[in-house]
């Protein structure tokens, strides 16, 4: 499998084609399925436990599916995430009410051992216009290994601990980190500059995924990649990737923003000038 690449294709057809236990880490940021419906098609050549085969999603809109069709879904994707997964990497997967609880659910059925739960706090979230109920101002995140009884995944304790996080106002300098991140939703103009996805995360909390829990020269995959987030931050702190993306004006501007991604030192320097402005 080539490294360093975004792929306009599924990401469950991809992965088919990358080795067991090759990938450090997944940041996997699926379909919420906010809304419902959409054409499926059964295929029975593969056998999940607990399901009988295996779905093969024909669609026009990523996030449209029925209950069970987004569960078959999950199995499919999470399976092969598994597989992929080295014993001593780990995965983190984003969600909200509307999908965490079948993603956790799926997690358990694979044997897929949840290291944590963490709430993004998001203190600039977008307002509740109808006044009809409580606004909406967190996303959930489940950080995972691969279900090995020896639990050999990489952990950067003491970055997680001492590490930079001015812009969080919940951690504590020197203090163990938890698990409420009061990260902002907003983005860098940077980050904007070539275009922009409906549920593109920010670099920051990206690259603090990264940072605890990969190092310098492993891969990380990003199953959905969006317009390349995940597979920008993972190029900036010196990681290698793969990005997977069926749609291709998304994966073009990935391809844009990976061309302008920032080096560490590049960082460096624009860090040491914004404090110099502050002075």
């Amino acid at each position: 499998m080539e490294l360093n690449v975004i792929i306009n294709q599924d990401c469950i057809e991809g992965m088919k084609n990358i080795d067991d236990n090759m990938i450090d880490l997944i940041i996997a940021d699926p379909p919420y399925n906010l809304s419902k419906g959409g054409e499926w098609k059964w295929d029975n050549s593969v056998k999940l436990a607990g399901m009988g085969g295996n779905w093969n999603k024909v669609m026009e809109n990523w996030d449209n599916m029925s209950l069970t069709e987004y569960f078959s879904f999950t199995i499919a994707w999470l399976t092969e995430a598994k597989r992929i997964l080295k014993p001593t990497g780990s995965m983190w997967i984003f969600g909200t009410y509307h999908n965490i609880g079948i993603i956790n659910v799926v997690c358990q059925l694979l044997n897929i051992e949840i290291i944590n739960e963490i709430i993004w706090f998001k203190r600039n979230a977008f307002p509740n216009l109808a006044g009809r109920r409580l606004t909406a101002s967190h996303e959930t995140l489940l950080w995972c290994n691969k279900g090995c009884k020896k639990r050999e995944y990489y952990f950067d304790y003491e970055y997680s601990k001492n590490g930079n996080f001015e812009y969080d106002t919940l951690k504590q300098p020197g203090k163990q980190m938890r698990t409420v991140w009061d990260i902002p939703n907003n983005k860098e103009k940077r980050e904007l500059e070539f275009g922009k996805h409906p549920t593109q995360k920010p670099l920051r909390i990206l690259k603090r995924i990264i940072q605890i829990s990969s190092k310098e020269g492993d891969i990380v995959l990003s199953p959905f990649s969006g317009v390349g987030s995940e597979c920008l931050a993972a190029k900036e702190l010196g990681r290698n990737y793969i990005g997977f993306e069926t749609d291709r004006h998304y994966a073009e501007i990935a391809k844009k923003r990976l061309e302008h991604a920032i080096s560490n030192n590049q960082m460096s320097i624009f860090d040491s000038m914004s404090k110099g402005e502050k002075q």
